[in-house]
């Protein structure tokens, strides 16, 4: 059972993206368009789990598979679609076993790139929402201390709200 801890905003966050990104870059090599942060720590001031999410762009979502190898070598464990047709997802603890790392892998011109992006703009430029966000996300932890499924459940009227706003804003809805 995985522990629910939101921390404080942390400026860490960004360095740990682009040293992250450097990685899984060079693992995945030519097949990358893009690497994005998104999720909560790319969020500026707002609370966090201090978990590191990148959205990879690629070419050919087919060719990750190849790359298995290359992504368990820097820790990660594979867990191919894991419940969303055409992503690649991989996820990383530390030493202690605690999440630092996830990466969701998709094809240029995914509906759920677009989707993600246009959440973490709408989220910066519209820091009110980002501070509803926060509390939420600070309640749901204290909440559901020890069940994650709880406080993803709480958080999913508010962040498809979040989404379809944001959606608006960049005229794409």
């Amino acid at each position: 059972m995985r522990q629910v801890h939101v921390c404080p905003p942390n400026p860490q966050w960004g360095q740990d993206f682009t040293t992250e990104a450097t990685q899984v870059a060079l693992a995945l090599g030519d097949r990358v368009v893009q690497v994005h942060h998104i999720g909560s720590t790319a969020i500026p001031n707002i609370y966090a789990k201090p978990v590191i999410d990148l959205l990879v762009e690629v070419n050919d979502i087919n060719q990750v598979d190849s790359c298995n190898a290359a992504m368990v070598s820097l820790g990660y464990e594979v867990m191919g679609e894991f419940g969303l047709t055409g992503r690649r997802y991989f996820r990383k603890d530390n030493a202690e076993g605690h999440r630092t790392h996830h990466v969701h892998t998709f094809q240029t011109g995914s509906p759920a790139i677009v989707r993600h992006l246009a959440f973490r703009d709408f989220m910066i430029a519209h820091p009110d929402c980002a501070q509803q966000y926060s509390d939420l996300k600070r309640a749901l932890a204290a909440e559901y201390p020890k069940d994650i499924d709880g406080y993803m459940d709480g958080k999913d009227s508010f962040v498809k709200a979040m989404e379809q706003r944001a959606l608006q804003w960049r005229g794409l809805a």
